[in-house]
């Protein structure tokens, strides 16, 4: 490494705070940390300070919250900070022209895929969603398009075939970290230089909807699979038994029980011995984990022992 830069971080959210310790660990000079304002959060709406911001204070780092960079003002405090580079890691605001050209080396993101494909906000969820196999982060240097920037440093991984959003968020996070670093280190030494991404294979990851969590049993089970893992931690997949909310938080793909009969999708097909398997459009879905309004997320053989769902079906007004 060419020695240690003077650098300010722009995050947010959990996935921001490991790229944040690696490079304070790291020894290089973060002399301000960019974050939201704190917002109301929780059933009673406490006003709460994002997880980067708490993990800052806790480093003794300098905390700044402009509600936007698009002000003279916001410009002229960040140049104020004579920043060597400025590592964005899920920030959560537009960076505008003025703001990207401010530190010396420009603006480093740390992106959750493998760019081009899943440019936008949910780039981990809609992953598990297309049934990926492969996915990563990209180290880019930023411009004004929405993670359109030239790629300094790919790192890849698998996507496990139980893995939630939650677990791949974890492994994404801790696999920037360490690729900033690197990034760093071979940037500003000159072992890299920035590439063009191509133009082919581009794909946007809209934001999670609450509503894209409500399953939709017409649909195959594998594709109801994927949902409840992507949408794991939040927003969690939910359909509706006797006029109540029911959240699936874990669920596996089998082979349909024999019926006398066609299913309907949604129908409870078994609901015994420790098992709840449901008809969908094609195949079958075995509820793992399940959570009523107010209770925890329990197994489904401690569910059965309370519920019966045999010939329910789910996903309708009254189950």
């Amino acid at each position: 490494m060419t020695g240690p830069l003077r650098i300010v971080f722009a995050g947010t959210p959990e996935f921001s705070v490991p790229a944040l310790d690696a490079l304070h660990a790291a020894g290089h000079c973060v002399v301000a940390v960019y974050t939201q304002p704190d917002r109301p959060a929780g059933r009673g709406r406490v006003l709460t300070a994002p997880p980067v911001k708490v993990r800052a204070l806790e480093l003794g780092l300098p905390v700044v919250q402009p509600a936007s960079l698009r002000t003279p003002e916001a410009r002229a405090q960040l140049a104020a900070h004579a920043a060597d580079l400025m590592v964005v890691v899920a920030y959560g605001l537009i960076l505008p022209q003025g703001i990207l050209e401010t530190p010396r080396l420009g603006c480093l993101n740390i992106h959750a895929s493998l760019l081009p494909r899943w440019r936008g906000a949910a780039p981990i969820q809609r992953a598990i969603l297309a049934g990926d196999a492969r996915t990563g982060v990209t180290i880019m240097k930023m411009d004004a398009g929405l993670d359109t920037g030239p790629v300094l440093l790919e790192r890849d991984l698998a996507i496990g075939a139980c893995e939630t959003g939650g677990q791949l968020h974890d492994r994404l996070a801790a696999l920037g970290a360490d690729a900033i670093l690197a990034a760093i280190d071979a940037w500003t030494s000159g072992r890299l230089a920035p590439v063009p991404q191509p133009e082919s294979g581009a794909t946007y990851a809209a934001k999670l909807r609450k509503e894209e969590a409500i399953v939709e049993w017409r649909q195959p089970a594998l594709t109801i699979e994927r949902c409840v893992r992507a949408f794991n931690p939040w927003p969690v997949a939910e359909t509706r038994w006797r006029g109540q909310q029911l959240r699936i938080w874990e669920a596996t793909v089998v082979p349909a029980p024999p019926q006398a009969a066609p299913a309907q999708p949604g129908e409870v097909l078994a609901a015994g011995e420790g098992r709840i398997v449901v008809a969908t459009g094609d195949g079958a879905l075995q509820l793992e984990t399940l959570q009523l309004p107010g209770r925890k997320p329990m197994p489904a053989v401690e569910f059965l022992k309370a519920h019966g769902l045999l010939g329910a079906r789910l996903g309708q007004a009254d189950g």
